[in-house]
């Protein structure tokens, strides 16, 4: 009934357009379990095309990659208090640090299990979330530098987060980022790796491509600025929702629909029911807005999105049980795209996708 199809060709595909355009390494984020894609399948078919690294949030996702044995590399970045480096350094999985106390942590575990820890060291260059203060900066550094001289880390990488606000804000957060960089060159400090680059910048602004640029929504075809044509880069959406009408019938006009009555039928119309409600990934509050795409055509979902279901009004339409209803689909085909459903429930494209799930049946091809 209920059906969330994923074309990992598509995503490779896309994954080999990114690293021709970009012309350096290109990190598969696969966070969020891919966005929502599947991150152990989506991983499985990008190491068998030999992506350069993959990227997560949390240090959980990142092992559970290597104990779904994916053996690429992997970094990750997110952390809480508690965590505990020492089987992420034995499996391999680079680290991202912007404190003395993950430093010092890092630097701890490494000597423990007698292995070389693979950092990189982020900088707060006007995002605001983790990343260095720039007054904390050279004593970042200073602590680096004392652990990799100890033998216990090695400098890989140093890296930002763009805040996608403008093409000014984030060329000035590429200006303070060099400085940055060149602080920690005088302090003795160098990095393989310099990244500051997710998918919006990746495709609009060639100069924050540096050595990676790390691509999460490109990578599954999402526009990440809700303006752009992705099909003008060769990049193509990988997530397909569909489910079907479930029950038909007749009713007269004036009959009001589901929770709240916000809508009313104006005419004899025909009810189809379609079992995908918020449960599933579709905004209640798009109620009114959304479109979804039944026998080569949209229809507005105008009566209350309910945990389960929705109903359609087809007014003088008909269906028939068993009818396919799009609810993400190919916009070149009249479909309803991912964007536009964002658009409807006030949000971004990442949001939806990320929250598909519930009851359906998750497909890939």
């Amino acid at each position: 009934m209920r059906t969330i199809r994923i074309d990992l060709d598509v995503i490779a595909a896309n994954y080999k357009t990114l690293k021709e355009l970009t012309g350096g390494i290109v990190m598969a984020i696969v966070k969020a379990d891919a966005f929502g894609h599947g991150m152990i399948e989506v991983s499985k078919k990008l190491e068998s095309i030999n992506v350069d690294i993959l990227g997560t949030a949390d240090l959980e996702e990142a092992m559970a990659l290597r104990e779904a044995g994916i053996k690429s590399p992997i970094m990750a970045w997110l952390y809480s208090k508690t965590t505990e480096f020492e089987e992420a350094i034995k499996n391999d999985i680079e680290l991202g640090a912007s404190t003395l106390v993950t430093l010092e942590k890092i630097g701890s575990a490494s000597k423990k299990v007698g292995l070389v820890a693979k950092v990189h060291l982020k900088v707060d260059t006007g995002l605001g979330r983790n990343g260095a203060a720039l007054a904390d900066w050279p004593g970042v550094i200073q602590k680096a530098i004392e652990l990799r001289d100890s033998g216990a880390i090695e400098l890989v990488g140093v890296f930002s987060h763009l805040s996608g606000t403008s093409e000014k804000d984030d060329l000035e957060q590429l200006r303070v980022f060099e400085e940055a960089i060149e602080t920690a060159s005088k302090l003795g400090a160098t990095f393989k790796i310099h990244h500051i680059a997710a998918s919006l910048a990746a495709l609009r602004y060639p100069s924050t491509r540096l050595d990676m640029t790390r691509i999460g929504a490109a990578l599954y075809g999402l526009d990440p600025g809700l303006e752009t044509n992705m099909r003008q880069y060769g990049l193509l959406p990988a997530m397909r929702v569909t489910s079907e009408v479930v029950h038909v019938k007749k009713v007269s006009s004036g009959h009001s629909l589901s929770y709240g009555y916000l809508h009313s039928t104006t005419g004899e119309s025909t009810l189809a029911l379609v079992p995908f409600g918020y449960n599933e990934g579709f905004p209640r509050i798009s109620t009114g807005k959304a479109e979804v795409f039944l026998n080569g055509k949209k229809y507005k979902v105008l009566a209350r999105v309910a945990m389960d279901q929705f109903i359609l009004d087809l007014g003088t339409d008909t269906a028939e049980i068993g009818d396919e209803v799009v609810i993400i689909g190919d916009g070149t085909k009249g479909e309803p795209t991912v964007e536009e459903l964002a658009k409807a429930a006030g949000t971004i494209n990442d949001e939806i996708v990320t929250k598909m799930g519930g009851r359906a049946k998750r497909v890939f091809s």
